[in-house]
């Protein structure tokens, strides 16, 4: 797996590189100093991640600041970042990945119950209440629901035409080991300092969505996705096309873990539709075109419909037979 400065490096190189220049800075600056990475490897493996550190060092007070300035405040105030790290974790709720489930979920005929997996605050549970920009290869497809949306969520759709319909849900839930309340003032400052330096956009959609949420207040669930499943999806109606979906989730779980729930969503008979990386769920890999762009996988009941951006930036449709 490699040392703690070889992840950070390639986390770097990987996920900072073009997206945030503090965060690589940061990343390459941590990889290459023995002192910040003895405090680091100090902390439960599953809290060393660069995207919680970096976090918890906001929430703790290090200066945004290139890393040669920030350092001296990295090792000052250690023991509350090592504090903040212990008790939070990574549950960023990217709103914008709404723009790449809803040409998939706008296909779905009649009610639809929704629920995600690693629903965090719940943001993404209302796909229906949003606007959306679809930028096309004939110009600017928009989308909007009936009631006026201060949410407006834009993508690059390549392949498909824009979806012309938003989806009619009627039941949402979610599942979260931890999930947030955005109407509690320290739950969304954590979501905000979760959202990277120089995403301004991002912080925006966070804000706008927060605000719907906490209007509708989800059903969120508190628990093991394996172990919370059955219970929850029992809840849903049973004259509602069940849709289960989840982004960046599987891959923090054991493989074991991951064909679990696999055999949990095809056995409840639900529309899957998964957004991960390319090597996260061994049967959507195994069709991926040798090529295809880098990004993670839109995938609808184990077939890889689109490559699409982590942030929701893109859905680029894959031509799989």
């Amino acid at each position: 797996m490699g040392t703690t400065g070889e992840k950070y490096s390639a986390w770097a190189e990987v996920e900072a590189r073009g997206v945030s220049d503090l965060y690589f800075d940061w990343a390459t600056g941590v990889a290459a100093d023995e002192e910040i990475l003895e405090l680091v490897d100090g902390l439960p493996a599953a809290k060393r991640q660069p995207n919680l550190v970096f976090a918890s060092a906001r929430m703790a007070g290090v200066p945004l600041a290139p890393y040669r300035e920030a350092r001296s405040e990295f090792v000052a105030r250690w023991d509350s970042i090592r504090g903040v790290a212990l008790t939070h974790a990574t549950q960023t709720n990217e709103v914008r990945r709404c723009a790449v489930l809803v040409p998939e979920l706008a296909k779905i005929p009649g009610p639809i119950a929704l629920l995600e997996v690693g629903a965090s605050a719940g943001l993404c549970l209302y796909p229906d209440k949003y606007a959306y920009r679809f930028t096309t290869e004939s110009g600017v497809d928009e989308l909007a629901p009936e009631s006026r949306s201060d949410v407006v969520l834009e993508t690059e759709l390549r392949g498909p035409s824009a979806p012309t319909r938003l989806p009619e849900i009627v039941w949402r839930a979610g599942i979260d080991l931890n999930p947030l309340d955005v109407a509690d003032p320290a739950s969304r400052e954590w979501l905000e300092t979760l959202v990277w330096p120089e995403h301004d956009e991002r912080r925006r959609h966070l804000h706008a969505a927060a605000s719907v949420v906490a209007e509708e207040r989800p059903l969120l669930v508190a628990g093991d996705l394996n172990e919370a499943f059955e219970e929850v999806v029992a809840q849903a109606p049973a004259d509602a096309t069940l849709v289960v979906f989840h982004s960046a989730v599987l891959v923090y779980l054991s493989p074991e873990a991951r064909e679990s729930f696999v055999g949990k969503v095809r056995a409840s008979g639900a529309v899957w539709i998964s957004n991960e990386g390319k090597s996260v769920v061994p049967e959507v890999a195994t069709q991926l075109p040798a090529n295809a762009d880098n990004g993670t996988v839109l995938a609808v009941n184990g077939t890889p419909v689109a490559i699409v951006g982590p942030h929701g930036q893109f859905f680029h449709a894959l031509d799989v037979p």
